[in-house]
């Protein structure tokens, strides 16, 4: 990815994937010159044997929905790869190549793959791209998601056996959904400060300010679609659900930890295996320093990595 910023006729230039860590080039807008390297964020991994393609599958409706993933240079291609996989689907937020240190250290030289997926309801493709997921339109988005899962299946790059996947806050709607709507997609789901009761969302913390992106419960129709999508109110006894990490924090005050809460308690009353951990510290983002950080992101490569690769020997 990069951006600009003229000064004179130079322009600066800050350049970072999922494989380089951020640089900063400078280019000389009044010349054909290439861009020259000034200075580049050291390497928190090894990526000289990583790869990044992308490909797209095919949603319900036909849409095309592009996908990135990067995995180790010659992976075999039967499935056995374990592959942990990401999205947001909301609020036109574009989900671009970026440069994590953690990922790239705990899982890309362990073997594992990443997948980034840009499903409906970003901005990636501008504000039709969100616009197409919006309330009561909203079960696409979930539908290019588990479309993704399905295509990385085809192609063999992965199996339900070997997939996990994560997101936060609307990206833990987002796996509270998939959670509900298709458990047989993966093996390991975390979830992470969701919103996941959509019947009361707009009486929890800011959920109010949200009416625009899920509608509101007040509309019949915006109210019924709610109903269906709700992953609090669909859980179902006797399903065979793969046990989930919720995660979320004391001082949410945006979402608010009573989501996280309440989908952990109902999985509770009815028998089904969970993971569960309330951090005191922190807000909604969960980074109220640098050791809480660590320490979430260290919780969920180990629940990957048990769900995905096994226990260590």
């Amino acid at each position: 990815m990069a951006s600009t910023t003229d000064r004179s006729d130079d322009a600066y230039l800050t350049v970072t994937g999922f494989l380089t860590p951020t640089s900063l080039y400078s280019l000389d807008a009044a010349s054909s010159a290439a861009p020259k390297p000034i200075k580049t964020l050291p390497p928190k991994f090894d990526a000289s044997n990583d790869v990044v393609e992308q490909f797209e599958a095919t949603s319900t409706d036909g849409t095309k929905v592009p996908y990135f993933v990067v995995h180790k240079k010659g992976i075999a291609l039967d499935g056995t790869t374990p592959t942990i996989m990401t999205a947001y689907g909301g609020f036109e937020v574009s989900m671009t190549p970026s440069y994590s240190g953690s990922t790239g250290k705990l899982w890309l030289e362990r073997g594992g793959s990443y997948v980034l997926a840009n499903i409906r309801g970003g901005g990636e493709f501008g504000p039709k791209w969100h616009d197409a997921g919006r309330k009561t339109k909203r079960q696409v988005i979930y539908d290019d998601f588990a479309a993704v899962a399905k295509d990385l299946f085809a192609r063999k790059l992965t199996s339900p056996a070997k997939l996990g996947i994560y997101g936060g806050s609307n990206g833990g709607l987002l796996m509270g959904v998939e959670f509900n709507q298709h458990p047989d997609l993966w093996k390991a789901v975390t979830i992470q400060v969701p919103l996941l009761d959509m019947i009361r969302y707009e009486g929890i913390a800011a959920g109010a300010s949200w009416v625009d992106e899920y509608g509101s419960v007040s509309v019949p129709e915006e109210k019924a679609f709610l109903e269906k999508i709700s992953p609090y109110q669909n859980i179902k006894k006797g399903v065979a659900y793969p046990e989930p990490y919720i995660w979320t924090t004391t001082k949410d005050d945006r979402v608010g930890p009573q989501h996280a809460r309440k989908f952990a308690a109902r999985l509770k009353e009815y028998g089904l295996p969970y993971l569960y951990y309330e951090d005191t510290a922190g807000g909604h983002s969960g980074d109220a320093d640098i050791e809480q950080g660590a320490r979430l992101q260290a919780l969920q490569m180990t629940y990957f990595t048990q769900k995905l690769v096994g226990p260590a020997k």
